[in-house]
């Protein structure tokens, strides 16, 4: 994790005394009769589980001690009961990365988001109906809820302070990073679930709640591994066509995001959503055989020149074909892109949603023969395309997902910098990724 940015700091202010005042407010009542053995394991637990870091995805990460936490609302039920989870949440955001100069203040904004959450989650559990709490298995499905609270506490306020630190909107910033904090749903249930086993049988049980934690943790980081492996094949693929080609430096992560939004929307589950962020990144690779003067071509293609790019698709399923983890994305990463058939039954959404991501960035990114185009133009092109070139469940999908979020790309809004792109004309279609937004001219 990087350096504490100052622009955090105030909202961190206000978290820790939100926090503290929980805190303080619940100690007085909860803190008669409290079990300081159980205090205390549970706080040996949180510190030394909370050393261990596994990332989820989306710059939200996951500690083995998140079971501990919950496992300690249900220990805390009868003393303690918001006090008890709160301190042992907080506990779980000290790593001795973070103990650093410039750093310390993440130990407070992760320490303030997970007491308060904890807080949240042992609020609903106390509301519980006693004799549905002590019943099993019916005890188990009441936890879920309870599950589910802390989630979404944790997400609303990861995203704010994503919101704080980048400027994202707030329905952005929760959009991307909810499905990752609910990705611990499963491990909120099982750690309530070994809370309930300690407070029948008592401090034995700690070993119970240390094998599956270690699992968990082992289970993550070989997980990692496998993905980073993955990951750092995919981009060395990516530098090496951004070395033959400058525009695409940038152009395939823009694609595969907004082809990820497009399939949230649609409803992927995350197995689906990885694949297709996978097959946009992949999908310019078969450009590796393409000569650069065809690319950035200013002008129209001929015949000839319009198949040598074209063959790019069929390379590209060749390539990925040969790399096991990508084989599987092979066919939607190197597919036909260019035309929308609604009659074609063999044409694979995922295809149909790349098209509409490349175009979408096509328009919205300054290029060698043009500027970036105005967010509103690129709308209307991809919806005047819609049912000939796109798919118009697609464009939408993209249309409905940015403006929900709040973004703004393309002319004047656009990040990074084109030093290649000397004085670029206002307007052109030029010869490689545009669409067709001039009649007469094929996409590539």
């Amino acid at each position: 994790m990087h350096r504490f940015p100052d622009r955090l700091r105030p909202f961190t202010l206000v978290l820790a005394v939100s926090a503290f005042a929980v805190l303080s407010a619940s100690w007085p009542v909860s803190g008669t009769g409290i079990s300081w053995t159980a205090l205390l394991v549970f706080a040996l637990l949180a510190v030394a589980t909370g050393r261990e870091r596994v990332p989820v995805g989306d710059g939200v990460e996951l500690t083995p001690g998140f079971m501990v936490s919950m496992a300690a609302v249900v220990v805390f039920h009868s003393s303690a009961v918001v006090a008890g989870p709160m301190i042992v949440a907080a506990l779980t955001a000290v790593h001795p990365d973070d103990l650093r100069p410039g750093r310390r203040g993440w130990v407070v904004l992760n320490g303030s988001i997970f007491a308060l959450g904890a807080a949240a989650a042992a609020i609903v559990y106390d509301a519980l109906p006693e004799r549905i709490v002590q019943q099993m298995p019916l005890g188990i499905v009441a936890v879920v809820p309870v599950a589910v609270v802390i989630c979404v506490v944790e997400a609303v306020l990861v995203a704010a302070s994503h919101r704080v630190e980048q400027g994202r909107s707030i329905q952005g910033a929760l959009a991307e990073v909810a499905p990752s904090i609910l990705r611990a749903l499963p491990f909120a249930v099982v750690g309530l679930f070994l809370g309930q086993l300690y407070s029948s049988v008592g401090w034995p049980v700690v070993l119970l709640l240390v094998v599956p934690i270690v699992l968990q943790r082992d289970l993550f980081e070989s997980y990692r591994r496998v993905r980073d492996a993955n990951e750092a094949t995919m981009r060395v693929l990516i530098r090496a066509l951004e070395a033959k080609d400058s525009y695409t430096a940038g152009h395939a992560e823009r694609v595969a995001r907004y082809a990820q939004f497009i399939g949230e929307e649609f409803g992927f589950r995350r197995a689906r959503l990885e694949r297709l962020r996978h097959a946009a990144l992949m999908h310019d690779i078969g450009k590796l055989v393409v000569p650069n003067q065809l690319l950035n071509k200013p002008g129209r293609l001929t015949a000839e020149e319009f198949a040598v790019v074209r063959a790019h698709e069929a390379v590209s399923v060749e390539m990925l074909g040969h790399v096991d983890f990508l084989r599987p994305i092979a066919r939607a990463a190197g597919g036909d892109h260019s035309r929308f058939d609604p009659n074609d039954r063999a044409r694979l959404v995922e295809s149909s949603i790349i098209a509409v991501a490349d175009a979408y960035d096509a328009m919205t990114s300054t290029r060698s023969y043009r500027r970036a185009l105005r967010q509103e133009v690129a709308f209307d092109e991809l919806r005047a395309k819609a049912g000939t070139q796109f798919d118009p469940a697609c464009v939408e999908a993209l249309v409905r997902a940015i403006e929900w979020r709040g973004e703004r790309h393309g002319d004047g809004h656009e990040v990074a910098s084109h030093p290649w792109a000397t004085a670029p004309p206002g307007a052109g279609v030029g010869s490689a990724g545009l669409g067709d937004l001039i009649d007469g001219i094929e996409p590539t």
